[in-house]
């Protein structure tokens, strides 16, 4: 099976895509339906995946007019199951986008529509079983922790102490935390302790307030996720150490970002890891069906540095992410 692979995290736009394949709303040839299908907007990042799913949704299909793409958001992965059962049986799809709410419980429910003659592109979270989607988008996990852990290392010029706040115990977490090793590995940056902040608030607030109690001297903070990020902003505020530490979280959060551009020196970068996924699985899931070239395999953004120079481009105020 054929890899696409991108090196740079952008969000890729239709007009991108149609001036690379030289196509247009006319060339679609008959009538389409996509069904989408997301985790409901329970979480920060979620959210932002929603409101990316939506305005790629309406861009679409002002642009392909013979595209229809509908959109289902599940709480519960027994929901997102019956919500693929429904876009199979009621509304008859040619493509499935989905991001699985988890891998497991969705893998047998998304073979199922596979096996009913469905275009498959899976986003973010991989199935239990290899070799059932036709197209795979994510992110680069391994990257995300690894740019984090070279920003630390050359801003710190390769000593101090810092402390670090994982994900939620999965593959992705591990990914991401084995990148980050990698990168300070050799040098005398030394992690103090690493706990699990389960990419939330107030798991971040709380396990950065145990840190604070704990260590005199803390020079950076790896916040693995700007939902923790957040809370450990709030917890080195209230206890007045923001003049001895930074801090770099990762995702893209709007709120993250601004501080970002505005030059703000306890939260100086980001690293990208973006909700907008789900908008490049949708356009080049549409270029299946209007593009005379093959969209199988895997397509793995990038995830850049984000820096007051180049923040604005990852901006979008209007996102609840």
């Amino acid at each position: 099976m054929p890899t696409i692979k991108t090196a740079v995290a952008t969000f890729v736009t239709t007009a991108a895509l149609t001036s690379t394949i030289g196509l247009s709303g006319a060339a679609v040839a008959q009538e389409h339906t996509i069904g989408v299908s997301i985790p409901a907007a329970t979480h920060g990042w979620t959210g932002g995946v929603n409101y990316h799913a939506e305005e790629a949704k309406n861009r679409l299909e002002a642009l392909y007019p013979d595209i229809e793409i509908t959109i289902s958001t599940a709480s519960t992965p027994g929901e997102q199951a019956n919500d693929l059962e429904d876009l199979v049986s009621l509304r008859n799809i040619d493509a499935l986008v989905v991001l699985p709410f988890e891998s497991g419980p969705l893998t047998d429910p998304v073979r199922r529509v596979k096996e009913s003659g469905v275009f498959v592109t899976v986003v973010d979270r991989g199935l239990n079983q290899e070799g059932i989607e036709d197209l795979y988008v994510a992110g680069n996990n391994h990257e995300l922790g690894r740019v984090s852990g070279e920003y630390i290392r050359e801003r710190l010029d390769g000593e101090g102490d810092i402390v670090v706040l994982r994900g939620i115990p999965t593959l992705i977490d591990d990914q991401r935390v084995e990148g980050f090793q990698e990168a300070i590995e050799g040098s005398d940056v030394n992690i103090l302790d690493m706990q699990h902040a389960n990419w939330n608030r107030d798991d971040g607030f709380e396990v950065m307030q145990d840190y604070l109690s704990r260590f005199d001297n803390i020079d950076a903070v790896w916040a693995q996720d700007d939902d923790i990020a957040l809370g450990v902003i709030e917890a080195v505020r209230q206890a007045d150490r923001e003049d001895e530490l930074f801090i770099v979280g990762g995702a893209g959060m709007k709120d993250i970002i601004k501080r970002v551009m505005e030059g703000d020196e306890l939260v100086p970068v980001d690293v990208l890891y973006p909700p907008a996924m789900i908008a490049t699985a949708m356009d080049l899931t549409v270029q299946h069906f209007v593009s005379n070239g093959p969209v199988v395999g895997e397509y793995i953004l990038g995830s850049p540095l984000i820096t007051e120079e180049n923040a604005e481009q990852y901006y979008f105020p209007d996102s609840p992410f």
